[in-house]
């Protein structure tokens, strides 16, 4: 549970030494409540008291990192039950499972359709972070499958075996890696604890009862274990989105730190459709992990864009820097554009003009991130506004034409538009799905590039 100004007060030395930078020790105490200074900045602290302040200001649900180097991947960390409320933080870990039965070609061929399962979206990259290598034949097969996945991939490992031997082994295989290891329970965690320890992996805690994680996760956290993930296990959709809440809910309402720990959800269904719906939800709610065997590009696609959607911040939308974007092999006889900085209403202009074939500049005004009619509708974007963004980018200087094309949904401004910018106005369609034909209708009228 945070700790109030003059809780955190109790613990200084009461010095009022001012070495902190701060006046007095209660100055630095509210200043250590806000989180706008570090127990560091006090030289006479003790380390119990420091002990207790961190504890005290560690996030209700803790960090877990998963893999190493550029694929690394944190989830936890959160602090709130809603993304309105504030933000969600780390996005949840999305992967997928490997049998080690399955014949060595049908693995080499998941792992390349695991690995062209990227994309990009308004600017941002998409792609899956997790392999889980799932034992159900013999160690020495087990092993082999880690071997040739861990050999053929820069993404985070899961390796799911309860077999101590198969264990060991297959973590020698993946030092350094930082694999997760899946999963230890009430019954199998003083075998294996040992193992887990020596390599300093993240670990997933395992018990169909949120009471039986509880009493698991402390066993873990007495062991030096701090970095778990938790799993009740495979059950019906309601059931599983009840669990998940409740730990969610436990750790952020009730200071649980037994259930302060990410969540995650295995899927095996063969039905996709049912196996990437379950996946959305657990997704929405509350999913540090997700992962399942369907490996369509349509299941990951809609995931991957769930997933950033859910987890871009509300109060801050997805912008672009706003600047003049040319498109193609412009010259100074292009077609003039404007939109605003939100990315997907950038982004998706973008994809039409590119449809287009027809060379073109793209204005972003900036609207604060803001989308066409929203931006119009707070009085940011406006005529005033797109003016003085024209002269600021230059775009005078890089057509010879006086011809801005504005979108069709704002079609109540060209007047006075032209009667700022001293351009014509042309108006035009309300969707971008309509860009393509617009600009090769456009483009081929003399009286538009020589106006």
């Amino acid at each position: 549970m945070a700790l109030s100004g003059l809780d955190i007060y109790k613990l200084l030395p009461k010095t009022n030494c001012r070495e902190c930078g701060f006046p007095t020790c209660l100055a630095f105490a509210m200043q250590l409540a806000k989180k706008a200074a570090a127990v560091d900045k006090c030289p006479y602290v003790t380390e119990e008291a420091k002990a207790a302040l961190e504890s005290a200001g560690r996030p209700p649900v803790r960090l877990v990192s998963i893999g190493s180097g550029e694929r690394k991947l944190d989830i936890g960390n959160e602090t709130v039950m809603f993304r309105h409320e504030e933000k969600f933080r780390n996005p949840c870990g999305i992967g997928f499972i490997i049998d080690d039965g399955m014949a060595d070609p049908e693995i080499k061929k998941t792992l390349r359709r695991i690995h062209e399962l990227t994309f990009e979206r308004v600017g941002q990259k998409l792609s899956v972070d997790l392999i889980a290598i799932r034992q159900n034949s013999d160690k020495k097969r087990f092993c082999d499958v880690v071997k040739m996945v861990s050999g053929n991939t820069a993404c985070g490992l899961v390796l799911m075996t309860g077999d101590k031997e198969a264990l060991q082994d297959a973590l020698e295989l993946t030092k350094g890696r930082k694999p997760l290891v899946y999963r230890l329970t009430a019954e199998n965690v003083s075998s294996l604890v040992e193992t887990v320890k020596r390599y300093r992996v993240p670990v997933v805690a395992a018990s169909v009862t949120l009471d039986g994680l509880s009493v698991l996760t402390a066993e873990l956290d007495k062991q030096g274990i701090t970095e778990i993930v938790l799993d009740t296990g495979m059950k019906p959709l309601v059931e599983k989105i009840w669990d998940m809440t409740q730990i969610r809910r436990l750790a952020l309402k009730k200071s649980a730190r037994s259930l302060g720990y990410p969540a995650l959800a295995v899927i095996d269904k063969t039905d996709r459709f049912e196996e990437c719906m379950e996946a959305a939800t657990y997704i929405l709610k509350y999913g540090g992990i997700v992962l399942l065997k369907g490996t369509e590009i349509w299941q990951a696609l809609s995931l991957l864009t769930l997933r950033q959607n859910i987890y871009s911040d509300p109060q801050k939308p997805l912008q672009i820097e706003p600047k003049i974007y040319p498109v193609g092999a412009v010259t100074d006889s292009s077609p003039a554009l404007v939109t605003t900085n939100f990315s997907l209403s950038y982004y998706t202009v973008l994809s039409e003009v590119e449809a287009s074939k027809v060379p073109a500049y793209i204005l972003s005004v900036d609207t604060e991130g803001m989308s066409v009619l929203t931006a119009w509708a707070a009085e940011k974007f406006t005529p005033a506004q797109i003016s003085a963004s024209m002269k600021k980018s230059g775009l005078e200087n890089m057509v010879a034409h006086r011809n801005l094309i504005i979108p069709g949904y704002v079609a109540v401004i060209s007047g006075e538009l032209e009667d700022a910018s001293g351009w014509k106005i042309t108006v035009g369609p309300k969707e971008a799905s309509g860009i393509p034909s617009f600009l090769k209708n456009l483009y081929n009228k003399p009286e538009f590039v020589n106006s």
